[in-house]
């Protein structure tokens, strides 16, 4: 019971809420009397229905036809400005002030527009403007005055003379309210450019000086500011004789507002100004500024701030080492102004705030003025304090003036790597959406100094950070900020080495224009990956990318990667060139109307018209059919309705394609770029691939270098020790053989069978005895070439066999003459063998050289196995020659004994004669 009560309460509290929420609904509504008064006749045309408006309506209506008389000037100029002009005026006389803000915003429209023609009736409306300049309301006063600011622009200087000026004169007196003075320096700075310097300062300075004199401070602040326009219409030589006194005084003024107008204005006519009177007024005055400025009066020190690097930079020539230092000192206390800490209390404030802020503005400046050389010691610690302040603005604003920054440090761009750091790793997505502004500018300069920067320590750390501040990005609901960070990226694709780009920021990408929801970041997402396929120069890295396009896309399970690989392929057709784009692309994304989704075959007869225009007749003439097929494919068996409409639409936009002469040949020039940088990328990659290849025989060359001089040192040893055993024992030899043959001859007739048994002994002997060098000589041609020389040359300082006594028989007197003729051939033989002898000299010479020239080993020694060929073939006409004259001695048993033993592994040979 108790509970119904309850209920029946709460619904009648509920019906009386609403009936509350009626009543002013019911009390709003208007009579029929008032709505009587606000219906117009329909037939009325514009003019007529606002001048009625304007003499019989509300308030609200007259507002509504003064803020619509822009447009009623624009339609009939002519009737608006003599039938409602005169209205409105009417109306203004007296009017509250929502009419007189709408009549003065109305104006304004029509004088910044130049709707009308200003000399025709500007006049009407200036008088307007003057009559209501003084109104009583601050408000209405100001919004009247910057209607006649604009006028002003755009009058005549007689009218501007004689309907300005004159009044001018009179408001400036004293005797004005503090409101009309303040008008009349602002109408002095803008009427000073309409006059030439004559005037000017006849006529205007005496009224500047005066109001420069002003009791009011305000007064006296508002005309320090306009003295910079009457500077600049005056010239320099006035303006250093008249004004700047005047503004040196006002520096000196008792409030701080004249004060900072003051050197303000001084700081924006310093172009003006001469170097003596900046080095004797100027920074003296700059100097007392800056040490009168101190943390109490930190509306002071904001207004310094904010024009410090401009003041820097003006009185960079004009100041001493000291003053500089003191500069450079001030703006160090103003990037830490308000971070003063008392115990573990840090008081900051708004104007403290906004001079760091200021700081970090003026920050490109001061690195000018320190010299890059010295901005490690003088700017640098200012520099990150303002990128780690603990103000988001802060931060942001020298986000903002970072690539300036890096730009002026030239080929220093590590001494801000860690402020670049810090800075992509903000929590703050205002800083990260301020350095995105100009990453691209930042990148490139950090980026692109010198070659080894892939070597560097802090480049992995700096694409760490990249990785992290798109992840960042990612994870917030910033879409657009995402979609800017992405597009940015993609100058990394001419930045960064194609291994690290495949291998860090692809894989990256292409998971976001997989996964991410948002479809300006999947578009700006295929954007940056097609970018980053253009300029990769490695075949195998392209072919992968483009595998996995068609893979995890055009051939993925889910219809939305499907709708993807279409999105990327009318990126493709922006970034590629038309002969890239249907080798890689056109095929996949035809083979798409097969597609079970309706969704996809619609997206995919939306991009046929782009994906036929890149086609070109004789060339592409398959790639048409297929297409051709696609489209009859798609009106022949399509069910879907939306399909088959837009199908439809496609084939009369196809059928307006021209393929043999296309119109279009700017796309068609810009195509042939595209296919030239592709080529170009190719060779690119092919020099590169070469390159690469040359250095890893260089290397491979540098070691065998090295092996071969230690090669050739060791072999050295071993064959000069090789070479005096093998002529040690062969010196026995032959004394054991004629002592032989002289025993033999005192016996028995010397045969020839005797003689040839001899032979093979020898030449047993004499390879054995060589046997202990050959392992010495397989090592090296060079080696064995030495040995020959060598051996040769010892053996030719032997004494002959030839000069040692033998018995003659009276029988062979016959052989005597055949053995001088053998005799001289054996000499051409020994003449022969000592040009050998020679060349192999030569031979030892060159291999010399060649061990002091081991950049060219490769070619000498392609020289020496030359040589060695060429030393075989005389070899081997030596054997054959002293085999004939081995023949002709053995025509007579006791005539000559001559044996010859050749060594042809050795390179080495020996001839030994002996008569009978």
């Amino acid at each position: 019971m108790f509970s119904g009560r309850m209920t029946l309460y709460g619904q009648l509290e509920d019906l009386q809420d609403l009936a509350f929420i009626e009543r002013p609904i019911r009390r709003s509504l208007k009579s029929a009397e008032e709505i009587d008064q606000l219906t117009v006749d329909e037939d009325l045309n514009d003019i007529e229905r606002a001048v009625y408006l304007l003499s019989f309506g509300q308030e609200v209506q007259r507002v509504s036809v003064i803020s619509n008389l822009p447009s009623l000037v624009r339609q009939n100029p002519a009737e608006t400005f003599r039938r409602v002009v005169p209205k409105v005026r009417e109306v203004l006389n007296g009017a509250g002030a929502e009419i007189q803000l709408a009549a003065a915003a109305s104006f304004l429209t029509i004088l910044q527009d130049d709707i009308i023609l200003i000399h025709t009736h500007t006049y009407s409306i200036l008088k307007t403007v003057l009559l209501h300049l003084n109104h009583r309301d601050t408000v209405v006063s100001n919004a009247w005055l910057e209607t006649l600011l604009s006028a002003i622009g755009a009058l005549p200087k007689e009218t501007i003379k004689q309907e300005v000026l004159n009044p001018l004169l009179y408001q400036s007196q004293l005797s004005h309210s503090l409101q009309a003075r303040l008008a009349s320096c602002r109408i002095l700075g803008k009427i000073a450019s309409k006059f030439d310097s004559h005037i000017v300062k006849k006529e205007l300075l005496p009224l500047a000086h005066s109001l420069c004199q002003d009791v009011e401070f305000e007064v006296r602040a508002s005309m320090c500011r306009q003295l910079e326009n009457i500077a600049r219409a005056t010239g320099a030589e006035d303006t250093r004789t008249e004004l700047l006194p005047e503004l040196v005084e006002l520096a000196g003024d008792e409030e701080s507002s004249v004060r900072l107008a003051a050197f303000d204005t001084i700081i924006n006519l310093m172009e003006m100004i001469d170097s003596d009177d900046r080095l004797h007024v100027v920074v003296p005055l700059v100097m007392s500024v800056c040490d009168s400025s101190s943390q109490a009066d930190e509306a002071v020190m904001a207004s310094l701030s904010f024009q410090f690097g401009k003041l820097c930079s003006g009185l960079a020539d004009s100041l001493s080492d000291e003053q500089r230092t003191r500069l450079l000192q001030k703006f160090k206390l103003f990037s830490v102004s308000g971070l003063q800490t008392e115990g573990n209390h840090t008081e900051t404030s708004s104007e403290s705030t906004l001079i760091r802020c200021n700081c970090c503005y003026n920050l490109p400046a001061m690195v000018v003025f320190a010299d890059s050389a010295h901005f490690l010691s003088e700017v640098y610690p200012s520099f990150a304090s303002l990128c780690c302040d603990p103000e988001v603005s802060v931060r942001r604003s020298a986000a903002a003036s970072f690539h300036q920054v890096v730009k002026l440090l030239g080929s220093n761009p590590q001494l801000v790597h860690k402020e670049l750091l810090s800075l992509l790793q903000d929590d703050a997505l205002e800083v990260l959406d301020a350095l995105m502004n100009h990453l691209e500018e930042t990148l490139e300069a950090v980026l692109s100094r010198g070659e080894n920067t892939s070597v560097d320590n802090k480049f992995p750390e700096l694409l760490s950070a990249l990785l992290l501040a798109e992840q960042t990005v990612g994870c917030s609901l910033r879409w657009r900020l995402h979609e800017k960070l992405l597009q940015r990226y993609s100058c990394l694709a001419r930045l960064l080495p194609g291994d690290i780009l495949h291998q860090s920021f692809s894989p990256r990408i292409f998971i976001i224009l997989t996964t991410n929801k948002v479809l300006p970041v999947q578009k700006e997402a295929a954007r940056t990956f097609c970018t980053f396929l253009r300029y990769n120069r490695k075949q195998e890295q392209r072919q992968e990318m483009m595998e996995r396009l068609i893979q995890d896309l055009a051939q993925g399970r889910s219809y939305w990667n499907r709708l993807r690989f279409l999105d990327v392929c009318e990126t493709a057709t922006e970034i590629f060139s038309r002969k890239y784009f249907n080798k890689h692309f056109l095929i996949p994304a035809l083979e798409l109307v097969h597609d079970p989704v309706a969704n996809v075959r619609y997206k995919l007869c939306q991009l046929l018209p782009r994906l036929r225009s890149s086609l070109r007749l004789p060339s592409d003439k398959q790639l048409l059919q297929q297409l051709d097929f696609c489209v009859q494919k798609l009106l022949c068996r399509e069910k879907d309705k939306d399909v088959v409409a837009t199908i439809r639409k496609t084939v009369l936009e196809l059928d307006k394609l021209e393929l043999t002469e296309p119109k279009r040949q700017e796309k068609d020039l810009l195509d042939q770029k595209k296919e030239k940088e592709e080529t170009l990328l190719l060779e690119m990659e092919q020099l590169e691939r070469q390159q690469t290849e040359a250095k890893t025989n260089d290397k491979l060359n540098e070691r065998k270098r090295r092996d071969s001089k230690t090669s050739l040192s060791a072999t050295k040893s071993m064959s000069v020790s090789s070479s005096g055993a093998t002529l040690t024992s062969s010196g026995k030899e032959m004394r054991k053989a004629k002592l032989s043959r002289s025993r033999s001859l005192s016996s028995q007739p010397t045969t020839s069978k005797s003689t040839n048994s001899d032979r093979p002994l020898k030449v047993k002997d004499l390879s054995s005895s060589s046997g202990s060098g050959k392992s010495s000589m397989i090592l090296s041609k060079d080696d064995s070439l030495r040995t020959a020389h060598f051996t040769m040359a010892t053996l030719s300082q032997t004494p002959s066999t030839s000069s040692m006594p033998v018995l003659i028989r009276s029988n062979t007197t016959s052989l005597l003459e055949r053995t001088s003729t053998s005799d001289h051939r054996t000499s051409t033989s020994d003449h022969r063998s000592s040009t050998l002898d020679h060349r192999s000299s030569t031979l030892d010479h060159r291999t010399s050289t060649l061990d002091h020239r081991t950049g060219t080993l490769d070619h000498r020694t392609g020289t020496l196995d030359h040589r060695t060929s060429t030393l075989d073939h005389r070899t081997s006409t030596l054997d054959h020659r002293s085999k004939t004259i081995d023949q002709r001695s053995s025509g007579g048993k006791d005539s000559q004994s001559r044996k010859l033993s050749i060594n042809r592994k050795s390179n080495s040979f020996s001839v030994q004669s002996g008569r009978d």
